[in-house]
């Protein structure tokens, strides 16, 4: 039994798509995902241009690295206050005008290693705030029995963002320096994408709920998060598929250190790790587009209990093949298991979620996935090293598997409670 309320008709994509609010906001959101890959692609580009300073010890990739992840830790619920005390059009639309104007502002500052990696931590901290109130604005545009479809557009073209954006990224780069100017076309067709974010999403009209501006006044950022954290514990059907949401980043994360190694088992070369990655992508988005097409069909499966199974099953039998082409099927495979445990887990918490809690509940959510995306990037390498591949796989395998298990009996007690 998958507790979401059942769609009244059949509320495929083709309501979604003529909505214009909802049109604008999932392009806008689009371009700003492709901004933020190419834009990750040019700071790495750009560390040629700034070198650290004599004496640095630390990579500077590394570093780089370093200043994208550590916002994501230390603001990731942050955001989510703001979100349920400001209007969530302002947020989303100034944060991507902030974003474009720094960008464009890099070419007139010093070239400093210390400068990119401030106006790097600056972004990143500001794309904190954007993405809570992304999740939080859906529900106040679309009807609660078409939040299925459109989660499942949404991981769609997240997925997409990621193929395409770091697979165009270097070629559209070059583009700009060569056409546009060597000097600063590149930063100017990055914040091109950004503002063009904001500019779309401008006329986009919420319903935001009448206590919000009576919010507005105070802000007290820890008393919000303990608040959020006191729903979350209290709203165990909420947890635990927000538990599983960030399951399922973690299982990514790992398979993004994973797939390095993996490459060099199938004859690739490592940077060539990207192919399994694309695969699991297009597996998503296929995922994503059956549950949007016949959600009124599937709304009462125990979809996440078979997204844990085939991932468990594709993890298993990964260590087993040797075959390219099969392997890279497994791939598509994880990517459909995928989209069945995030579509309707987002959807889930969406819809029983008060719309004064989406900022924090999101907010905290985006913080619990930023670090379950840091994590597992950290201790697969280490762990592949100490016990193999193949067992670390196994491994993954049975622990995914057993999760399925506990949430899927975890959802049916609550909901007898509930009952």
């Amino acid at each position: 039994m998958f507790p979401i309320e059942p769609a009244a008709v059949n509320n495929g994509f083709s309501i979604l798509l003529k909505s214009r609010n909802f049109m604008l906001l999932w392009i806008g959101q689009l371009i700003s995902q492709l901004g933020d890959k190419i834009f990750f692609v040019l700071m790495i580009a750009l560390l040629e241009n700034y070198s650290p300073p004599a004496g640095f010890a630390a990579k500077p990739n590394d570093v780089l690295l370093m200043a994208f992840t550590i916002p994501a830790i230390l603001f990731g619920s942050a955001g989510g206050v703001f979100v349920d005390r400001f209007p969530k059009k302002i947020i989303m639309v100034g944060s991507d005008f902030v974003r474009g104007l720094l960008v464009l502002s890099l070419p007139f500052l010093p070239k400093e290693f210390l400068i990119l990696l401030l106006l790097v931590f600056a972004v990143s901290t500001i794309t904190q705030f954007f993405a809570p109130a992304e999740h939080a604005a859906l529900p106040l545009i679309v009807r609660k029995e078409c939040l299925m479809a459109a989660n499942a557009l949404f991981s769609s073209t997240m997925m997409t963002a990621m193929i395409v954006g770091f697979a165009v990224g270097v070629p559209i780069l070059n583009w700009s320096k060569n056409w546009i100017a060597a000097d600063y076309g590149r930063e100017l067709v990055v914040a091109f994408f950004y503002l063009a974010s904001a500019f779309i999403m401008l006329p986009i009209r919420f319903k935001e709920p009448k206590k919000l501006l009576d919010n507005q006044a105070s802000i007290h950022p820890w008393v919000d998060f303990k608040e959020g954290v006191r729903y979350l514990k209290k709203n165990i059907l909420v947890l635990n598929a927000m538990l599983q949401i960030v399951t399922l980043y973690c299982v990514f994360a790992a398979l993004i250190a994973l797939t390095m190694r993996l490459a060099a088992e199938f004859g690739l070369k490592k940077e060539e790790f990207s192919f399994f990655l694309a695969a699991a992508g297009i597996g998503m988005v296929a995922g994503a587009a059956l549950l949007g097409q016949f959600n009124n069909k599937l709304h009462h499966k125990p979809l996440p209990l078979a997204g844990f199974s085939v991932m468990a099953l594709v993890l298993g039998v990964f260590t087993f093949t040797h075959n390219l082409p099969f392997a890279l099927g497994l791939c598509i495979l994880l990517g459909i298991g995928a989209a069945f445990i995030y579509v309707p887990m987002q959807t889930l918490i969406q819809q029983k979620t008060p719309h004064s809690m989406h900022g924090k509940v999101f907010g905290f959510q985006n913080h619990a996935v930023n670090i379950a995306l840091s994590a597992p990037l950290a201790i697969a390498g280490p762990l592949t090293d100490a016990f193999g591949l193949r067992s670390v796989l196994v491994g993954m395998s049975l622990i995914v598997a057993g999760v399925g298990v506990w949430a899927w009996k975890n959802t049916r007690r609550v909901l007898k409670d509930v009952l």
